[in-house]
């Protein structure tokens, strides 16, 4: 039981463990931001846009009396527009939080390629190892 405790406090305080618990606290978070932006500020605005239609109320009664079945495809295209517009919102603001970030600086190239057996080599390689072809230093 003791080795059973000792692996579980290793595996708890290592880095990424730790990572995905603040991503899933901050991912629950985010969710209500976007969730509010979506039903406070964009479907008021689509509602106008639409003339103020109701989609969850639209559907196809199957059957006769107050116990018919229905056939609900306004929820189901509410459900879908809730989707495209918190789609849209997240796509929108992970693009202007790719511009916030720096770019990375790209590595100098340390390879080449083999103009006769076309195998990546050494930068600095006079003869390739895959081929033995004499090569060009550039």
């Amino acid at each position: 039981m003791k080795k059973f405790t000792e692996e579980f406090k290793k595996f708890i305080t290592r880095g990424n463990v730790m990572d995905m618990a603040v991503g899933v606290i901050i991912g629950g978070a985010f969710t209500a931001i976007v969730n509010s932006l979506v039903n406070d500020i964009m479907m008021p605005v689509l509602s106008l846009i639409t003339g103020g239609i109701d989609f969850t109320h639209m559907c196809i009664i199957l059957g006769k009396g107050e116990e018919a079945a229905t056939l609900n495809y306004g929820t189901f295209l509410a459900a879908v527009i809730n989707f495209l517009l918190i789609a849209l919102v997240i796509f929108i603001m992970i693009k202007f939080i790719n511009k916030l970030t720096p770019k990375k600086e790209k590595a100098p190239e340390t390879t080449k390629t083999c103009p006769y057996c076309r195998e990546k080599i050494d930068l600095k390689a006079t003869r390739c190892p895959h081929c033995t072809s004499l090569v060009e230093e550039k």
